[in-house]
């Protein structure tokens, strides 16, 4: 099994202080995220599941998803869930250039704008504020720079529920939110087919536990 922070160190938060960890409030604002959609059906179910609570998310898109599916991808932020870019193709910044991660990141962004759809008379997409995830987060410094100067905010996480991990358990996976998350805490899932067997049975009881304990579901913005 690969090493990863299950939540995240404060040293390595001080020391990447350019980059969002958490978001610390007084009202008990969590900040549920999903990375790799819109996937069909596994995203059309964290969406419902997500209504059941009244509870809102953030969505990290992988600009080639959004082109393939852009009625999920609307329906998202339809819903009233922020979304944010994640590249186009899913790239790993350590073992890409600035240059071409930064038109990757273009790409997506030009997506998330204005997705191609079937659906007639579709109107662009307004995107106010820019964030950005990046995949496995994996990103150089001169990306990060020259991201930041285009605007964006680096959003990273506190919690990490390892969901994509087919070697955890679905109860491993669950332990893994409900035991670190703080208020203010950006908690990552992925709406992906590879972490759906965790997911389906995580997402639900995380949802419920947090609700009970008086946890505010927020969006990133």
């Amino acid at each position: 099994m690969s090493f990863y922070w299950i939540k995240t160190n404060t040293l390595i938060k001080k020391i990447f202080s350019n980059y969002v960890w958490d978001i610390p409030n007084i009202e008990n604002k969590i900040y549920l995220t999903f990375d790799d959609g819109p996937t069909p059906e596994i995203t059309e179910w964290v969406l419902e599941e997500l209504k059941k609570y009244n509870a809102k998310a953030t969505f990290f898109c992988i600009g080639s998803n959004i082109e393939k599916y852009p009625e999920i991808f609307t329906k998202v932020i339809d819903e009233g869930h922020s979304v944010g870019n994640h590249t186009f193709n899913h790239l790993k910044g350590w073992q890409t250039s600035t240059e071409e991660y930064l038109q990757n990141v273009k790409l997506c962004e030009a997506a998330i704008s204005n997705p191609k759809s079937k659906i007639p008379n579709l109107i662009p997409i307004a995107i106010g504020t820019k964030i950005f995830r990046p995949p496995y987060g994996k990103i150089k410094l001169s990306q990060s720079k020259k991201l930041r100067q285009l605007g964006y905010k680096i959003i990273m996480w506190d919690v990490l529920s390892a969901d994509y991990d087919a070697s955890i358990s679905p109860k491993k996976c669950l332990e893994n939110v409900l035991q670190n998350v703080t208020t203010g805490s950006i908690i990552v899932f992925h709406d992906s087919v590879k972490a759906f067997p965790n997911l389906e049975y995580t997402l639900p009881k995380t949802l419920e536990y947090l609700k009970e304990k008086g946890f505010v579901f927020d969006v990133i913005r």
